[in-house]
């Protein structure tokens, strides 16, 4: 089953420095792979009573390499953890204290996951803890005052867990020096048929929300937040992902936030998904307010990923554990401001068991 705890590895070089991979592997004989280049999940594999592990994460297998093979070029978040600021902002600014901050769109005119140099793109700084019964990695990243036009120095530190049975977990923390918004995520793509399994489309997503929050053309949310009942939207009770995806109101796939239910906060259940073939199931508990639903829509086949796989549309589903996107402009949404002296905290649990019912 290979050796218990947390190994690391080289991984390649970027701008001028030496980057590692981790491995994680606890008792349950799941297996996490995450590297220090943007945070990213790699690749978690879970054990399978009928055969090999299944490594239900979309990834590659290089940190460089030729363009669409590797992370350190453009993709699509592939495992990553986002900041400053998760998901979109309008226009690319917002104000604050009277003044207009302007950011660098990567979206068309808006901002998207951080922008181009995002905490995506970033080499942090890692720590191997080696608990046996919960093996880990805790990495750190300063972003500095002026990075990406936001104001105020930001430390920010995640911790990936393997937690008993078939538990990952990662709590995220950030401080900062001046009064600047803060939002971060993590953007796995799952396929519990595994990562070459082709479409999520059949996958079976229930999802712990009563709203949503509708968006425009562009995807910025209209500041509007509506019952997810009698829409293509409503996942209150299991739904294959590709039932209503004829529905013109969504273009084609899913990309959209969801009101978790419960007390922001807490820890609670944002969502369940199903693979009916064989029978593994994850479930999602987050602090959050919000969780995206991002079916891959944007996936083309040009991405060669892990063992020379080609992701095409639909190959895997993101559902980030988030605060509202755009709410830096929004009144209405939960603030995403961070102030000095305060801590900016989540933690978000990803569940797994498998089609003989082990591992929850």
């Amino acid at each position: 089953m290979g050796e218990m705890g947390c190994l690391h590895r080289s991984w390649g070089r970027t701008d001028g420095r030496q980057a590692s991979l981790y491995t994680l592997r606890n008792r349950a004989g799941m297996v996490a792979r995450v590297s220090d280049y943007g945070g990213t999940l790699v690749g978690l594999e879970l054990p399978d009573p009928t055969g090999p592990a299944v490594d239900v994460v979309l990834g590659f297998d290089r940190l460089t390499g030729r363009r669409g093979e590797a992370y350190a070029q453009e993709q699509p978040y592939l495992g990553a953890l986002i900041g400053r600021v998760a998901n979109r902002i309008a226009g690319a600014a917002f104000e604050l204290a009277g003044r207009r901050v302007v950011l660098e769109p990567n979206d068309g005119p808006n901002l998207l996951h951080g922008g181009p140099l995002g905490f995506h793109t970033r080499l942090w700084a890692a720590r191997a803890l080696d608990d046996p019964d919960a093996p880990g990695v805790a990495f750190a990243y300063r972003s500095e005052d002026g990075e990406g036009g936001f104001p105020g120095a930001v430390s920010a530190e995640a911790v990936y867990r393997l937690g008993p049975g078939r538990v990952l977990r990662l709590e995220l923390r950030a401080v900062s020096d001046a009064v600047t918004p803060v939002s971060l995520t993590h953007h796995p793509y799952f396929n519990l048929a595994g990562h070459a399994a082709g479409s999520v489309l059949r996958h079976e997503l229930t999802l712990y929300a009563e709203r949503y929050t509708p968006t425009d053309a562009s995807l910025i949310p209209t500041g509007e937040v509506r019952d997810v009942a009698g829409t293509a939207f409503d996942f209150r009770a299991p739904k294959a992902l590709g039932r209503d995806l004829a529905d013109p109101v969504l273009g084609g796939g899913y990309d959209v936030n969801f009101v978790v239910s419960g007390e922001p906060g807490t820890l609670r259940p944002a969502a369940r998904l199903r693979d009916p073939a064989s029978g593994r199931t994850l479930e999602i508990h987050t602090t959050q307010p919000g969780l995206q639903l991002y079916t891959g829509n944007g996936l083309d086949g040009s991405l060669v990923g892990k063992g020379g796989v080609r992701y095409g549309r639909h190959a895997g589903v993101a559902l980030e554990a988030q605060a509202f996107p755009n709410a830096v402009n929004t009144p209405g949404f939960p603030p995403v401001l961070l102030r000095p002296g305060e801590t900016y905290r989540q933690a978000v649990e990803y569940r797994f068991a498998s089609g003989a019912g082990q591992g929850l």
